[in-house]
């Protein structure tokens, strides 16, 4: 079968920018210049990211803009929601189609999937149409798993993270997304139970430097693919600093 992730592999490591935070967490993520996706897109090419993360209307007004098409691989979300409605079972509706997300140069599209809610069944369905149709597009199909709902006591257990990353095989995802299982053990139960799917850590919330450099470590010892950062990359002093140690650390040069 055709590998659709080639994009985002020109090495043995993958480096993603996630910049979807606006829509998911609202302004007070944005600190400093990140509230500018120019400063953000300018990061990603001058960083040599592998992919950037962005909903729909960024990827429209400034993504498509001559100085940034191509020169890093789009992933555009397909789906998400605010955190002003804080509910127990939560939904993140699609809000762009694949065929549209390849018209605007996508390489990959994502979808959210929120293992554990009322709703689950509902995303697993939109993911599979989505997988299929972004194949059929020739683009990879990523998911964005993550265990949440009033039946998730812990949603960073080696269970739970394991159990996602199994779904994202069953599903036919690409490559997933998944969070940190609090240790190296866990996230490597992970990577195997997830195969032939690609894992890429994300990257989280902001948290001391020398706290995300311990778990990226014990990333990479895991097996995981790669990363997928954003606030611990653009809310730094130096963004364009701490991409050069993490890629440093990874192994891409």
């Amino acid at each position: 079968m055709k590998n659709f992730l080639t994009p985002f592999f020109p090495q043995a490591k993958t480096l993603i920018l996630a910049y979807d935070h606006g829509m998911e967490h609202g302004p007070k993520d944005l600190r400093g210049r990140s509230f500018d996706p120019e400063y953000i897109l300018d990061l990603a090419v001058k960083g040599g990211y592998s992919g950037i993360i962005l909903q729909k209307g960024i990827a429209e007004k400034y993504y498509t803009q001559a100085v940034y098409a191509k020169k890093v691989p789009l992933i555009l979300k397909l789906n998400g929601k605010t955190n002003i409605a804080e509910v127990p079972e939560p939904y993140a509706a699609c809000n762009c189609s694949v065929s549209y997300a390849k018209k605007l140069g996508a390489k990959a599209v994502g979808y959210t999937i929120y293992l554990g809610s009322n709703f689950e069944q509902k995303m697993m369905e939109e993911f599979g149409r989505i997988q299929e149709e972004a194949h059929s597009l020739g683009l990879a199909a990523i998911a964005w798993l993550y265990p949440r709902g009033g039946r998730v006591l812990d949603p960073a257990s080696e269970e739970m993270v394991s159990y996602a990353a199994r779904v994202g095989l069953e599903l036919g995802a690409d490559m997933i997304k998944i969070k940190y299982p609090k240790s190296e053990e866990g996230l490597k139960k992970a990577v195997l139970l997830a195969g032939k799917t690609k894992v890429v850590l994300s990257g989280g919330p902001k948290i001391s430097e020398g706290e995300f450099f311990k778990i990226l470590e014990n990333a990479i010892k895991s097996g995981v693919s790669g990363l997928a950062v954003g606030r611990n990359v653009w809310q730094s002093d130096n963004p364009l600093l701490m991409t050069e140690r993490i890629k440093k650390a990874m192994g891409i040069h």
